[in-house]
């Protein structure tokens, strides 16, 4: 029996192609998204008993995020060009699922700052400068970590900061770094480097709201300290 034959065993209302445009790929199964993206069975088996049998090889799609062209193509019936077309298909999710969600979160006080960024600075190893670009209602626009290494007045330069801020048409930012030794306390060389970012901001029109300094569950902020 072909291929084709056993595609119109299923009424057309029912195919996987069909059911997408109408009700949304979220309600197609696991075998039915992989059997659009196969596009094609073979001559002795349907593209969904393909699918199945993918589907079925890898565990569903826990292992099958991780599969590569080789382990797609040691299944019967899955040649290079359907395995290079599953994996594409894979790792474009996984890139899309590298973006950052869209959520809102709003800086309005030092805390929300260190609530926002403290898990994911307070371990570092070394000092990483972070910058949070905002909107008018303080809302995160886009955060960027722009410099990684000891914090002075050579390696941040006010332009690489504040070309993110016009980057992103941001109303104001919110600098950050760690102190990898926990004591957040700032040296002279930051202050000095907070000093330069407030005047280069104020010559471009856009704030700097503060800069954080982030210890091991402590944190200090200039801007509270009177030096913004």
């Amino acid at each position: 029996m072909s291929k084709a034959m056993m595609i119109r065993d299923v009424p057309k209302s029912e195919r996987p192609r069909e059911r997408l445009i109408r009700d949304g790929a979220e309600a197609l199964s696991n075998q039915e998204l992989v059997a659009l993206l196969l596009g094609s069975g073979t001559r002795q088996e349907s593209v969904l008993d393909l699918a199945g049998r993918v589907v079925q090889h890898f565990d569903g799609l826990k292992l099958l995020k991780e599969a590569t062209v080789a382990e797609f193509m040691s299944i019967r019936g899955i040649g290079e060009a359907k395995a290079v077309q599953l994996r594409a298909a894979i790792e474009i999710g996984k890139r899309i699922k590298q973006f950052p969600v869209e959520e809102t979160h709003v800086v309005r006080s030092p805390q929300d700052v260190a609530d926002y960024m403290m898990e994911e600075m307070r371990h570092l190893k070394q000092e990483h400068f972070v910058a949070l670009y905002l909107n008018t209602k303080n809302a995160v626009l886009h955060k960027k970590t722009l410099f990684i290494g000891s914090l002075n007045a050579s390696l941040v330069h006010p332009r690489e900061v504040f070309k993110e801020a016009l980057r992103y048409s941001s109303a104001s930012i919110v600098c950050l770094h760690n102190h990898p030794s926990g004591n957040p306390e700032p040296s002279q060389e930051d202050i000095d480097v907070t000093k330069r970012l407030v005047s280069t901001g104020k010559m471009l029109g856009v704030e700097l709201l503060d800069h954080v300094i982030i210890g091991d569950r402590k944190f200090y902020s200039m801007k509270e300290k009177g030096y913004i």
